[in-house]
């Protein structure tokens, strides 16, 4: 598959999907349509591994997770080069082809299994497309093999999040009505070995993370939609109820089904850079135990440098990642019970869900730090700054929430940069080097090649976003 991927990947920049995916998934024997399950651990897999690329380089800069020591890479001072933009567009739609064939593969045989997982992962795909970007080829986009369309049209983040959710519904009507994968088919199915239970309860923990994600906005009834799923109807939409149900591609000790930095040198997972302070300094104040699994020791403790440090003051190193990092299993989540429970906890505090905000917080925390396979400390919760005050108001509740959550979503794609420009929480230091006028990039400016060879669709859509420009907001965050 990967052979394959090389040779059509200029196609995809072009236009978002072209014709050459027809020889992917047209069989060599005359079948049209590729069998679905042998489509979603390749495409499933190649998904996860870049999504911790771009993590590394781009989401754990902006975030103070890491500070680059190179003062020629400046994206921890918010400056991102145009270039940027490329790897994940293409890399995204072109496993989005493959998840939409998966589905149609799936129709043809009547399967409501993989049907059902192939609308879930394309809502995930696309979630992630249009919270990067704004206003992309989406309706259009993926038609080059049947349509013809070459240069497809932008639709609006607003229409799209409607369409995702829509399939959503879908995905979670055609699990409860799934049949059981037989026992030959278990192991193609590499996130939940043909559990369809755990993948329906999973797309309607996504179908959570992205009403959250619109919440600020009232056209689309996200605030009714989340009280609906988890109180009103909580029986028509089953969640997450532990670390059991997690999204996670746990890689494996050898390959295929190996992490991003499973090849890379030790030197070159870890020069270059330090941990942030911010992103130490809350651990040590919790003494928190992930510290052991994700950070080595200066000097016989934990110690972070800053952030958006002024050109030519590059600081020295201290502590690194763990190098047990390069194929932790852990580094393959998509979504986590954790963060489902903050999104409860939040959901709580602004009243849209019945159960106490402290509750889901603290079920969040205890989930957070047993996944990594530890035991909370005994007064993690009631001696540190990470206790749960009442007497709080939504504000300092909401901010105490996605700190966690923050911890929650460590190398989870960019989830930690979308949950920032969307709350503005967790409250980063600035240092003193900062560019782009201090302010956090909103979004990544659209691929070069999109520019020059859909100029058209390009323009309109510039037009409608109000700017191709780091700092335009996207609709939900307007």
């Amino acid at each position: 598959m990967k052979k394959i991927i090389t040779t059509v990947l200029f196609a995809v920049t072009l236009v978002s999907c072209t014709k050459e995916f027809k020889e992917i998934n047209t069989s060599k024997n005359g079948v049209k349509n590729t069998t679905p399950e042998t489509l979603l651990t390749s495409a499933l897999h190649d998904v996860i591994t870049r999504n911790l690329n771009r993590a590394m380089r781009l989401t754990n800069e902006l975030m103070q997770v890491h500070v680059t020591t190179s003062d020629a890479d400046e994206i921890h001072r918010y400056v991102i080069r145009p270039l940027e933009s490329d790897y994940m567009w293409n890399n995204w739609y072109l496993q989005l082809t493959n998840f939409k064939d998966m589905y149609k593969g799936a129709s043809v045989i009547k399967s409501n299994n993989y049907m059902g997982i192939a609308l879930i992962m394309d809502v995930w795909v696309s979630s992630l497309i249009t919270d990067t970007y704004g206003d992309v080829p989406y309706s259009q986009a993926n038609q080059g093999k049947e349509q013809g369309i070459l240069q497809p049209k932008f639709d609006s983040q607003q229409s799209i999040y409607a369409s995702l959710f829509s399939k959503l519904e879908e995905a979670n009507t055609r699990l409860k009505a799934a049949t059981e994968i037989p026992d030959a088919e278990k192991g193609l199915e590499p996130l939940y070995n043909g559990d369809m239970v755990k993948w329906r309860k999973f797309g309607n923990s996504l179908y959570l993370r992205l009403l959250m994600r619109v919440s600020g906005r009232t056209e689309l009834n996200a605030a009714a939609k989340i009280t609906e799923i988890v109180d009103t109807r909580k029986a028509d939409y089953p969640i997450f109820t532990s670390n059991d149900d997690s999204a996670i591609l746990r890689f494996q000790s050898t390959p295929p089904l190996v992490s991003e930095f499973y090849n890379y040198r030790d030197l070159d997972f870890n020069s270059g850079s330090g941990l942030g302070e911010f992103f130490i300094n809350n651990l040590n104040n919790w003494e928190d135990p992930r510290l052991e699994k994700w950070a080595t020791k200066f000097e016989n403790s934990y110690q972070g440098i800053k952030s958006g440090y002024p050109v030519g003051q590059v600081p020295a190193v201290k502590s690194r990642y763990s190098i047990s990092l390069k194929n932790e299993p852990l580094l393959g989540n998509i979504m986590n019970y954790a963060e489902l429970q903050f999104i409860l906890a939040e959901a709580s505090v602004r009243g849209l869900v019945s159960g106490t905000a402290q509750t889901y917080y603290e079920n969040g925390v205890k989930a957070a730090i047993t996944m990594w396979g530890y035991t909370v400390p005994s007064d993690y919760l009631t001696a540190t700054t990470a206790k749960w005050d009442p007497t709080n108001n939504a504000y300092q509740m909401t901010e105490k929430i996605m700190l966690q959550k923050y911890y929650a979503l460590f190398f989870t794609d960019f989830q930690q940069w979308f949950e920032y420009r969307r709350t503005g929480f967790p409250i980063l230091p600035k240092g003193e080097g900062l560019q782009n006028g201090g302010q956090m990039p909103s979004r990544l400016k659209y691929p070069v090649n999109v520019q020059s060879l859909n100029s058209a669709n390009y323009k309109e859509a510039v037009a409608n976003m109000g700017g191709d420009d780091l700092n335009v907001k996207v609709w939900w965050n307007k």
